[in-house]
Protein backbone atom coordinates (compact mmCIF):
# COMPACT_ATOMS: atom_id res chain seq x y z
CA UNK A 1 0.00 0.00 0.00
CA UNK A 2 0.96 3.14 -0.95
CA UNK A 3 0.19 7.32 -0.57
CA UNK A 4 0.88 8.60 -3.81
CA UNK A 5 0.66 12.30 -3.35
CA UNK A 6 0.14 15.29 -5.78
CA UNK A 7 2.21 18.17 -4.28
CA UNK A 8 0.29 21.82 -4.06
CA UNK A 9 1.12 23.73 -7.15
CA UNK A 10 3.26 20.74 -9.06
CA UNK A 11 1.93 18.08 -11.75
CA UNK A 12 3.71 15.59 -10.92
CA UNK A 13 3.81 13.16 -7.91
CA UNK A 14 5.61 11.15 -4.90
CA UNK A 15 4.82 7.99 -3.21
CA UNK A 16 4.95 7.96 1.04
CA UNK A 17 4.95 4.31 2.12
CA UNK A 18 2.86 2.64 4.14
CA UNK A 19 4.55 3.47 7.30
CA UNK A 20 3.73 7.01 7.31
CA UNK A 21 0.24 6.57 7.78
CA UNK A 22 -0.83 6.97 11.62
CA UNK A 23 -4.27 4.39 11.39
CA UNK A 24 -5.20 5.16 15.31
CA UNK A 25 -4.85 8.87 15.99
CA UNK A 26 -2.06 8.24 18.78
CA UNK A 27 0.45 10.92 19.61
CA UNK A 28 3.50 11.99 16.99
CA UNK A 29 6.67 11.59 18.70
CA UNK A 30 9.03 13.54 17.24
CA UNK A 31 12.57 12.91 16.46
CA UNK A 32 15.49 14.62 18.72
CA UNK A 33 17.29 16.02 15.20
CA UNK A 34 13.65 17.36 14.09
CA UNK A 35 13.20 20.66 15.12
CA UNK A 36 10.44 22.36 13.34
CA UNK A 37 7.80 20.65 12.08
CA UNK A 38 5.30 21.34 8.36
CA UNK A 39 1.89 20.74 7.53
CA UNK A 40 -0.21 20.59 4.60
CA UNK A 41 -3.82 20.13 3.98
CA UNK A 42 -4.84 17.22 2.03
CA UNK A 43 -7.82 15.57 0.18
CA UNK A 44 -7.68 12.33 -0.16
CA UNK A 45 -9.46 9.00 -2.03
CA UNK A 46 -8.91 5.10 -1.25
CA UNK A 47 -8.09 3.09 -4.56
CA UNK A 48 -10.80 0.21 -4.66
CA UNK A 49 -9.79 -0.54 -8.38
CA UNK A 50 -6.50 -1.50 -9.44
CA UNK A 51 -5.83 0.01 -12.79
CA UNK A 52 -3.14 2.07 -14.91
CA UNK A 53 -3.72 4.90 -17.49
CA UNK A 54 -7.25 5.51 -15.73
CA UNK A 55 -9.41 7.58 -18.06
CA UNK A 56 -11.72 10.79 -16.74
CA UNK A 57 -14.68 9.14 -18.06
CA UNK A 58 -14.53 5.90 -15.82
CA UNK A 59 -12.11 7.61 -12.45
CA UNK A 60 -15.34 7.43 -10.31
CA UNK A 61 -15.12 3.42 -10.80
CA UNK A 62 -11.12 3.58 -9.47
CA UNK A 63 -12.00 4.90 -5.86
CA UNK A 64 -14.88 4.26 -3.04
CA UNK A 65 -13.86 6.77 -0.31
CA UNK A 66 -12.77 10.23 0.09
CA UNK A 67 -11.71 12.02 3.53
CA UNK A 68 -9.71 15.18 4.18
CA UNK A 69 -6.38 15.07 6.61
CA UNK A 70 -2.79 16.33 6.56
CA UNK A 71 0.46 15.18 5.75
CA UNK A 72 3.43 16.82 7.97
CA UNK A 73 7.00 16.79 7.56
CA UNK A 74 10.06 17.31 9.48
CA UNK A 75 11.94 20.19 8.09
CA UNK A 76 10.63 21.75 5.02
CA UNK A 77 10.78 18.09 3.10
CA UNK A 78 11.48 15.19 4.95
CA UNK A 79 8.84 12.19 5.44
CA UNK A 80 8.76 10.65 8.73
CA UNK A 81 6.80 7.26 9.96
CA UNK A 82 3.07 8.02 11.91
CA UNK A 83 3.29 11.61 9.32
CA UNK A 84 0.30 10.89 7.36
CA UNK A 85 -2.66 11.52 8.77
CA UNK A 86 -5.29 10.31 6.74
CA UNK A 87 -8.28 9.31 9.42
CA UNK A 88 -10.95 7.21 8.93
CA UNK A 89 -14.28 6.87 8.19
CA UNK A 90 -14.02 8.26 4.78
CA UNK A 91 -17.03 10.09 3.12
CA UNK A 92 -18.98 8.99 0.05
CA UNK A 93 -18.18 11.18 -2.79
CA UNK A 94 -21.31 12.96 -3.03
CA UNK A 95 -20.01 14.89 -0.03
CA UNK A 96 -17.50 16.66 -1.54
CA UNK A 97 -19.74 17.99 -4.31
CA UNK A 98 -20.81 20.92 -2.41
CA UNK A 99 -18.95 23.35 -0.46
CA UNK A 100 -17.60 22.21 2.80
CA UNK A 101 -15.08 23.49 5.57
CA UNK A 102 -11.60 21.36 7.09
CA UNK A 103 -10.75 22.98 9.95
CA UNK A 104 -7.62 22.12 12.14
CA UNK A 105 -6.90 23.74 15.75
CA UNK A 106 -3.74 23.93 17.02
CA UNK A 107 -3.14 24.95 20.65
CA UNK A 108 -1.79 26.10 22.86
CA UNK A 109 -0.63 28.22 20.70
CA UNK A 110 -3.90 28.91 19.36
CA UNK A 111 -3.16 28.87 15.78
CA UNK A 112 -6.71 27.84 13.23
CA UNK A 113 -6.59 26.63 9.92
CA UNK A 114 -9.29 26.02 7.70
CA UNK A 115 -10.11 25.01 4.24
CA UNK A 116 -12.83 25.70 1.86
CA UNK A 117 -13.10 22.36 -0.07
CA UNK A 118 -14.69 23.30 -3.04
CA UNK A 119 -13.93 21.73 -5.92
CA UNK A 120 -12.10 18.85 -3.63
CA UNK A 121 -13.67 16.17 -5.51
CA UNK A 122 -12.94 17.34 -9.01
CA UNK A 123 -9.16 18.17 -8.49
CA UNK A 124 -9.10 14.39 -6.82
CA UNK A 125 -10.58 12.55 -9.63
CA UNK A 126 -7.99 14.77 -11.81
CA UNK A 127 -4.88 13.54 -9.73
CA UNK A 128 -6.33 10.17 -9.70
CA UNK A 129 -5.83 10.19 -13.67
CA UNK A 130 -2.29 12.22 -13.42
CA UNK A 131 -0.98 9.79 -11.20
CA UNK A 132 -2.41 6.63 -13.15
CA UNK A 133 -0.27 7.83 -15.89
CA UNK A 134 3.24 7.91 -14.23
CA UNK A 135 2.57 4.53 -11.39
CA UNK A 136 0.06 1.63 -11.40
CA UNK A 137 -2.58 1.94 -8.76
CA UNK A 138 -3.33 -0.86 -6.54
CA UNK A 139 -6.32 -1.65 -4.46
CA UNK A 140 -5.78 -0.16 -0.96
CA UNK A 141 -3.54 2.81 -2.43
CA UNK A 142 -4.48 6.38 -1.15
CA UNK A 143 -4.17 9.30 -3.43
CA UNK A 144 -3.61 12.59 -1.66
CA UNK A 145 -3.70 16.49 -3.19
CA UNK A 146 -2.18 18.86 -0.86
CA UNK A 147 -4.10 21.71 -1.27
CA UNK A 148 -1.85 24.45 0.36
CA UNK A 149 1.91 25.55 0.56
CA UNK A 150 3.34 23.79 3.65
CA UNK A 151 3.15 26.07 6.35
CA UNK A 152 4.87 25.42 10.03
CA UNK A 153 3.14 23.18 12.20
CA UNK A 154 4.90 23.49 15.73
CA UNK A 155 9.01 23.59 17.00
CA UNK A 156 10.93 22.41 19.39
CA UNK A 157 10.31 25.41 21.78
CA UNK A 158 6.50 24.89 21.52
CA UNK A 159 7.10 22.00 24.01
CA UNK A 160 3.74 19.43 23.43
CA UNK A 161 1.08 21.04 20.83
CA UNK A 162 -2.19 19.26 20.55
CA UNK A 163 -4.04 18.92 17.05
CA UNK A 164 -7.55 18.40 16.69
CA UNK A 165 -9.29 18.33 12.80
CA UNK A 166 -12.66 18.98 12.07
CA UNK A 167 -15.01 18.43 8.72
CA UNK A 168 -18.39 19.23 8.81
CA UNK A 169 -17.79 19.93 12.17
CA UNK A 170 -17.07 16.73 13.26
CA UNK A 171 -14.07 15.67 14.84
CA UNK A 172 -11.76 13.58 12.71
CA UNK A 173 -8.66 13.62 14.39
CA UNK A 174 -7.08 14.59 17.62
CA UNK A 175 -3.40 14.18 18.81
CA UNK A 176 -0.36 16.04 19.79
CA UNK A 177 3.04 16.32 18.72
CA UNK A 178 5.68 15.80 21.42
CA UNK A 179 8.89 17.10 21.11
Amino acid sequence: MNIIVKPYGSDLCYCRPDTTWERENKDFYSPECVNEIYWTPVVFARISKAGKCVGKKFVERYYDGIGCGMLMYCGNSTVVDKSSILPHPLFQPVVFEDEKKFVVNVSPINQYSSVILSGAKDLLEEAICNTSQLTSLRIGDFVAVELKEQQKLANKEDGTVALRGEFCEKEIFSFSIIF
